[in-house]
């Protein structure tokens, strides 16, 4: 494992202090090293609205943002039980899960997946997510891996829960909210640009992400403008 890397990602998710900080980015960054760094195949994470109701928030890939929504849409999954109950739920094989989640199980075999861990997003007694991890093969998981992907998420709900100290009742709530209306539209961009690009939705989030970072941008600004049309060259390179 890459020692500097893995010492990058926790400062990276400990420093949202930022006046223009984006959770969907940095929500994304949490999936991504948790693909890159802990062998996982996809990372996906589920926070609660105002409402408490569960949105896909991040994913390291469409396919598994696809998966989540599946749960969500079918109330049955192990990242689902893992936010209701705020414990781990480890799944080495989930073949011998099939009378557990018998929709989910066939929906994650689709989708080419054999293994799950979801891993709760929680400080104390309070519960905002999950972060769940998926793997190809069946077969146990690494438990110092498991360790640190708990770590990442332990110090990334701190770093969403930490405004709370000064401004209790709103601030989490209203960030969730803004990142659930800013993903309609990004949502909306990838669609638009993979379209007049003929290229997938992963493709097209990474073009927009790179443009956003490399312009330092908010992704959601990028999204806004590639939409109305007064950025038309994302993902061209310009």
């Amino acid at each position: 494992m890459n020692q500097q890397l893995l010492a990058k990602t926790f400062v990276e998710l400990a420093d949202n202090l930022v006046a223009d900080f984006d959770l969907i980015d940095f929500l994304r960054l949490l999936t991504d090293r948790c693909v890159g760094m802990l062998g996982a195949g996809a990372a996906g994470v589920l926070l609660a609205d105002r409402d408490g109701k569960l949105r896909v928030m991040a994913a390291s890939d469409e396919q598994v943002r696809l998966l989540e929504l599946f749960q969500l849409q079918n109330d049955e999954g192990p990242c689902l039980e893992c936010f209701r109950t705020g414990q781990p739920v480890i799944i080495p094989d989930l073949t011998r899960e099939v009378d557990r989640w018998p929709r989910f199980v066939t929906a994650a075999h689709r989708s080419g997946f054999g293994a799950v861990q979801a891993l709760p997003m929680r400080l104390r007694d309070e519960v905002v997510g999950a972060l769940n991890l998926f793997r190809a093969t069946p077969g146990p998981f690494d438990p110092a891996a498991t360790l640190i992907a708990q770590a990442l998420a332990d110090v990334a709900t701190i770093s969403l829960l930490q405004q709370r100290t000064t401004h209790r009742s709103t601030v989490l709530n209203e960030q969730l909210q803004t990142a659930l209306n800013s993903r309609v539209l990004i949502e909306q961009a990838k669609g638009k640009l993979a379209e007049r690009q003929n290229i997938d939705m992963e493709q097209a989030f990474t073009a927009l992400r790179g443009y956003a970072r490399s312009h330092n941008r908010r992704l959601v600004d990028v999204a806004r403008a590639f939409i109305n049309g007064s950025e038309p060259h994302v993902g061209l390179g310009a």
